[in-house]
């Protein structure tokens, strides 16, 4: 089994609450989750208004189709055109 973590920190230009960033950061969640089937939430700067970091995970039994789908998304990610990625990270894991 493999098991894919990713990691996206977003910018967010036009926030001025935090209403306004649930709903981009909602918007983006949703998006992911439909069209990857990944597992995604909002895991860190909660109380930020103008940043964003958003985890996510696949898991599968090929190594290179999980670090392929995770490339995806966040090409995904940057294609939408909602916010900037400022930072990505992602880890492929064996059990």
């Amino acid at each position: 089994m493999v098991v894919g973590i990713g990691s996206i920190t977003l910018r967010l230009y036009d926030c001025q609450s935090l209403k306004g960033k649930r709903k981009i950061i909602k918007s983006i969640i949703s998006r992911i989750r439909n069209t990857f089937n990944a597992s995604v939430a909002e895991v860190g700067s909660n109380d930020i208004y103008q940043r964003a970091e958003i985890g996510f995970s696949l898991s599968g039994n090929d190594r290179r189709v999980i670090n392929s789908k995770i490339d995806k998304i966040f090409n995904f990610t940057d294609e939408l055109g909602l916010a900037e990625i400022i930072d990505t990270s992602m880890e492929i894991i064996n059990i």
